[in-house]
């Protein structure tokens, strides 16, 4: 990662865990019939649904967003190549656990694909667990197609973007979320989100983790398999490049949001999803607001690091 641009790094306001819970139940229940939010002991994450390859979300939690759209769209520049164990030491918290959304590399892929990173980074004497899916398009019936990434690749490079939520991985406190029934426009990290920003109006706020959805269906997006040859340069250029569908439930989902952006033009939110039904990709919202149901678990970033910020960017392409 030598040619890339120098990482930035800010502190983020880090409200007490029963103020955040207040905060965000009050907000939630203006888009969710039933909404609870409450600080728990971080379930064990080694276990199912979840099976990731840490047991919590503690221990000096940090978000950083690698690169961006503007290395995707308009044109694509494939040379953007990151490795998650760099990353670690990026975000100053080397061996970390790492999840979020973001590209494969098509370097190592052969082809361009969403991932869904859950990587525990490598440390002196342990080498790297890679546990990420990835999801790319079947080019023999054009559905998507959910793979879990150590099956066929090894290694934890990804490409061009991604946004990340780094931490020890260790058990501790939480914030618990349980939302039902959608009665507002808002999806679920898109509530978390805005209810940040319009209570803390002149701060950064930002909250990583995962959650489930348990009943119901969502709308995601699958990228193409190759990048586009002819420049993307609006939102409905986009759209129409992306495949979208719509996937059952249970998806385990994995979210980095930031109320507010600081002034590093950071993708303010993104959540990527996969299922152990062969499912997964970029999560919108759910599409049965009368009967969706969430669980997530999540925690306030003490820091935002920028790895690699566009010098050229723009606003096209982040919903």
């Amino acid at each position: 990662m030598a040619d890339f641009n120098k990482t930035e790094k800010l502190q983020l306001h880090v409200p007490k865990l029963e103020e955040l819970c207040e905060v965000l139940q009050t907000g939630l229940k203006k888009n969710f019939a039933e909404a609870d939010v409450t600080v728990v002991e971080c379930p064990d994450l080694t276990k199912d649904p979840f099976q990731f390859p840490v047991k919590g979300l503690c221990g000096h939690p940090r978000i950083t967003d690698v690169g961006g759209v503007p290395y995707l769209v308009p044109l694509v520049q494939p040379h953007k190549e990151y490795n998650m164990n760099t990353v670690s030491k990026e975000v100053e918290l080397p061996g970390a656990f790492i999840l979020g959304a973001g590209a494969v590399s098509s370097k190592v892929v052969g082809m361009n694909a969403e991932m869904m990173p859950l990587v525990l980074t490598e440390a002196e004497g342990r080498p790297a667990v890679n546990s990420s899916y990835m999801s790319s398009i079947n080019p023999a019936d054009g559905k998507g197609l959910q793979e879990k990434y150590s099956d066929r690749f090894s290694g934890c490079d990804f490409g061009l973007l991604a946004n990340l939520y780094a931490c020890e991985g260790k058990p501790g406190k939480v914030i618990e979320v349980r939302a039902k029934q959608r009665t507002g426009k808002e999806s679920l990290v898109g509530a978390l989100r805005k209810t940040l920003e319009a209570h803390y109006p002149d701060k950064s706020v930002a909250l990583g983790g995962t959650f489930i959805i348990q009943k119901g269906k969502a709308k995601i997006h699958i990228m193409p398999r190759e990048f586009s040859a002819c420049p993307l340069n609006t939102d409905e250029d986009v759209n129409n490049w992306l495949k979208h569908f719509e996937v059952s439930s249970p998806l385990i989902c994995q979210s980095v949001l930031v109320s507010r952006d600081p002034g590093l033009d950071l993708r303010v939110e993104h959540t990527h999803c996969f299922s152990h039904h062969g499912e997964g990709g970029h999560y919108y919202i759910d599409t049965t607001p009368d009967t969706v149901e969430y669980l997530g678990y999540f925690l306030p970033a003490e820091f935002v690091y920028r790895i690699d910020r566009p010098k050229e960017t723009h606003a096209v392409g982040r919903d």
